[in-house]
């Protein structure tokens, strides 16, 4: 292929660095360009057009081309494009979106934070966690645990809680103060013959075992996404959270909820925290808070520590955290618009009503050959490749089996994320019917070309 040098093909390499890729891989097969995209579907800049079943990275649940949005970020620029809400300063928005989000939740809350990212959601809930517990004199009670596989974002403190190695090797991490519980996977990490059930009693006790071994007075916050995104899409096994959140309390231990994936209607409910009956002391949220078309994010916090907030800020004379970009107020008109827009096309129903559809053709994929697991929930689904569906035994992670099937799935047109070897599907919360089978024809013709693939390389 002969390109251009002054290509934006050509520039890209040799002047953008990629988060999450293959670098030297990058130097060799370039980006694929998007240009624009309309509904469900993103088009490159030579006119092919995909269906985005990631919804980018998990977050256009309005689609790629929705005019209400893009009228909402106009109009605020047009009237206050930026102020920040440092020493007592606040904007309309600001106020507006966090008496939205409070309002929406299914649990009291007490106070919003706004960041703008997931990353930055979670390093502000450790950071508030820590003040917390100085507040209240409990000097040692500082470590917080996390789970292997969880993912809570790319910044020192938040890629530290993130339970994946490539997210800590060579990065230094992780920080001290922060461990990781058992993931729970059943499909993976169940003993033979252990029900659902009593494998979220094993890992309930393990929790309390390791809480103990650490000393409980040094234990400060359990972190948990409602079900688990970027580590493969894992949906807790049946009563565990019901479990974990005894030895929680047992210890005086906080929860924080991750509900930057689960938040906003994809499990089929508005929060995962609802789905799964969870009871937070900090929730932290992003992504669909406003369909991806605006970087923001939140965290909220209970009354107890918004309490110990104040008393230590009266201390010490500030409470000294936050950000340029906290609340900006065009990301917070973005997000009231998106949640309006949810209220109003009664967004909920409409997952509600396709999740069987979705769930329905997920599902059937499990009896493919290379399909070890199919799962998921709501409009959220992964499937597991499997070099042995009898014994469950893994493709070697040098193959990339996930990479190939992900780059094969593309070339049929769909876009979706490979995690280690499970395929993940999070599509716009917009989708219809006619194209969630469409996303599935896709995927299953994708399948064949891996099942192919793999067979002619030797790897089954």
């Amino acid at each position: 292929m002969t390109v251009a040098a002054n290509s934006a093909f050509s520039r890209d390499i040799a002047r953008v660095l990629h988060p999450y890729t293959n670098l030297k891989k990058h130097e060799q097969s370039g980006p694929l360009i998007i240009a624009r995209g309309e509904g469900i579907r993103v088009i490159d800049e030579d006119g092919k057009s995909y269906i985005d079943g990631l919804a980018g990275l998990w977050c256009v649940s309005l689609g790629f081309s929705e005019p209400r949005l893009v009228e909402a970020a106009r109009r605020q620029l047009a009237t206050l494009p930026y102020y920040h809400s440092f020493a007592h300063k606040s904007h309309e928005p600001n106020i507006d979106l966090a008496d939205r989000i409070l309002a929406m939740l299914p649990v009291p809350m007490s106070k919003v934070f706004f960041n703008t990212s997931g990353s930055e959601a979670n390093d502000t809930a450790v950071k508030m966690v820590w003040y917390y517990n100085n507040a209240r004199g409990r000097h040692r009670k500082k470590k917080i645990i996390s789970r292997v596989k969880g993912y809570h974002g790319v910044t020192i403190a938040a890629a530290s809680l993130t339970g994946l190695p490539n997210n800590h090797r060579d990065f230094d991490l992780p920080i001290a103060q922060i461990r990781h519980a058992d993931c729970p996977h059943h499909y993976r990490f169940a003993k033979p013959g252990e029900s659902e059930e009593d494998f979220s009693t094993r890992l309930a006790e393990s929790l309390e075992a390791q809480i103990v071994r650490e000393d409980p007075e040094t234990v400060a916050a359990f972190i948990a996404e409602p079900v688990m995104g970027a580590g493969g899409v894992i949906v807790p096994p049946k009563g565990y959270f019901d479990k974990i959140q005894k030895v929680l309390k047992k210890y005086n231990v906080l929860f924080i909820v991750d509900e930057v994936i689960c938040g906003f209607g994809r499990t089929g409910n508005v929060f995962g925290i609802e789905t799964f009956d969870l009871k937070p002391d900090i929730i932290t949220m992003a992504k669909a808070m406003s369909s991806g078309y605006q970087p923001i994010s939140a965290t909220v916090i209970s009354e107890d520590i918004y309490q110990a907030l104040v008393t230590q800020s009266e201390k010490i004379g500030v409470f000294a955290h936050g950000f340029t970009y906290s609340a900006h107020p065009v990301a917070c008109a973005v997000a009231l618009e998106t949640l309006k827009i949810y209220e109003e096309r009664k967004i909920l129903d409409h997952v509600r009503a396709l999740t069987p559809v979705f769930q329905g053709r997920l599902h059937d994929l499990a009896s493919h050959p290379l399909v070890g697991e199919a799962r998921g929930i709501g409009l959220l689904g992964a499937i597991e490749l499997v070099r042995d569906k009898a014994t469950k035994a893994p493709f070697e992670a040098a193959a990339g089996v996930g990479l190939m099937g992900a780059e094969l799935a593309q070339r049929e047109g769909l876009i979706l994320r490979a995690m280690g070897d499970s395929l993940a599907l999070c599509p716009p919360l917009i989708i219809t019917k006619p194209e969630i089978n469409e996303v599935f024809d896709r995927l299953e013709r994708a399948l064949e070309h891996i099942h192919g693939e793999v067979k002619q390389r030797g790897l089954l």
